[in-house]
């Protein structure tokens, strides 16, 4: 049984060392929505949200107020929206109005963001798939609050290469589409495999086809407060560091589970998953790469840096799945450059590379994650770095995801501010060699032998 007391333990960490709720994330299926016609399909989209969400913002605030714990974002997640489309869509046009419609109704509900634009097409996409993902420029540039994502491949059936090459297209038409905002778009825009159908984090958030008719998902995330436990034991040796970290992430978690169950009764929606990934904030103190400096690297991408967030992964995991029972989503540690104020400043000391993030991300959730780079970056490249990526998340066996800016008019060297929690990026290099190639052979890369579990 969770108490107060229990919240009452954490206060230092609420008050001092940036613990927060991320996000409290309404899951609602929207199948029962399709009809053959888009307009009635927007009119069953929007009805449906607003019956159900019309009071998450509301509950969030009373929770936060009531027991003095920072919630930070309430969000909507909702089912891929090629599926609920699919019967009345003939046009990338018809998506982008049901986008229009998702965003109208975010921000009445007064969310700050709505995921779910999405289409899952590992082994193949249809006809309703493809006209999606053709929307996706012009339905981020003409909103405000939506979240699209693409999951292009899984452990189970391989990397589909002719979607993965689509999506090279589909960033960098992003990119130009939002140039006047710095390439905005993109931060709305996720490629992954091994997508999961619980996540509440954005913009990768959908709700799976597996899932009840509307959950409750809540993301904890404490970087600064296990940043704090670390410095207090300055020499310990690995099994004291790991025992700390197990610990931190169990009353990290507890946060969560007590917001999970409140906002569930309050709003009448069954309680889906914790996740307890730690999710860094531009805020000093609120960062990923400042813990693994706190185990000892001198900068985050030093020898060393892969083994230890593949241990700071592996910690919090354990001590979070003692602390609920229904952990889900992705739960580690991400590592987005621009939104990690330690990730900036290893990428500017020239101890972070690309290549460094890529063999991070085998060891941690998700990928690739908010990376900025020349906007004169070819789409065939984007669309190989999604391939790599993917390939890591196939052959391992967990989520991976690529969510990278090709920020037009900006080069290597110069800055760019997304503002808000996205914060600010320096454009980070590329490998200039030709993958064309490669990306445009069409078909599938087959799944991995360890994949034949049956």
């Amino acid at each position: 049984m969770i108490n107060i007391s229990e919240v009452i333990e954490t206060n230092k960490m609420i008050e001092h060392e940036n613990l927060d709720v991320r996000t409290i994330t309404m899951g609602i299926s929207l199948l029962d929505c399709s009809s053959d016609n888009v307009q009635v399909t927007c009119n069953n989209i929007y009805n449906k949200i607003t019956r159900l969400a019309s009071n998450l913002v509301q509950t969030g605030e009373d929770i936060a107020h009531e027991f003095g714990i920072p919630i930070v974002n309430k969000r909507i997640s909702v089912t891929p929206i090629s599926l609920v489309g699919a019967a009345s869509c003939r046009t990338p046009y018809d998506y982008v109005q049901i986008a229009q419609t998702l965003d109208v109704v975010a921000r009445e509900v007064g969310v700050n963001f709505i995921g779910g634009y999405s289409a899952v097409v590992s082994k193949g996409m249809t006809a309703s798939d493809e006209l999606l993902i053709r929307s996706i420029p012009d339905a981020l540039a003409q909103t405000e609050r939506i979240c699209a994502s693409v999951n292009v491949g899984s452990t189970k059936t391989g990397i589909n290469m002719d979607a993965v090459r689509l999506m090279g297209d589909i960033v960098k038409q992003t990119a130009v589409k939002t140039a006047d905002r710095d390439s905005l778009g993109c931060a709305k825009l996720v490629v992954l495999c091994n997508a999961p159908d619980d996540n509440p984090f954005m913009a990768g958030a959908f709700h799976g086809v597996s899932e009840a008719d509307a959950i409750i998902n809540v993301g904890v995330s404490g970087p600064g407060v296990v940043k704090y436990a670390l410095e207090q034991i300055p020499d310990a040796n690995f099994e004291v560091l790991c025992e700390t970290i197990k610990k931190t992430a169990f009353k990290i978690t507890r946060v969560g589970q007590l917001v999970a169950q409140e906002a569930s009764a309050r709003l009448g929606v069954p309680f889906g998953i914790i996740d307890l990934s730690l999710a860094p904030t531009p805020a000093i103190g609120d960062s990923v790469a400042d813990i693994l400096e706190c185990i000892g690297l001198e900068r985050a991408g030093a020898p060393g840096t892969t083994a230890a967030l593949a241990m700071l992964n592996d910690q919090v995991k354990k001590g979070g799945v003692m602390a609920s029972s229904y952990v889900g989503g992705l739960s580690g540690a991400f590592i987005p450059v621009s939104e990690d104020q330690g990730m900036i400043d290893a990428v500017n000391a020239g101890a972070l590379n690309i290549e460094k993030l890529e063999a991070m991300t085998c060891v941690c959730s998700v990928g690739l994650d908010m990376i900025a780079i020349p906007g004169t970056t070819s789409a065939t490249t984007i669309a190989g770095i999604i391939a790599d990526e993917s390939a890591i998340g196939m052959v391992n066996q967990k989520t991976t995801a690529v969510r990278i800016i090709p920020v037009i008019g900006k080069t290597v060297g110069d800055v760019v501010e997304f503002g808000g929690l996205l914060g600010y990026a320096p454009i980070m290099p590329v490998n200039g060699f030709d993958c064309s190639t490669f990306v445009n052979r069409g078909g599938r890369i087959p799944a991995p032998i360890h994949s034949f579990k049956n």
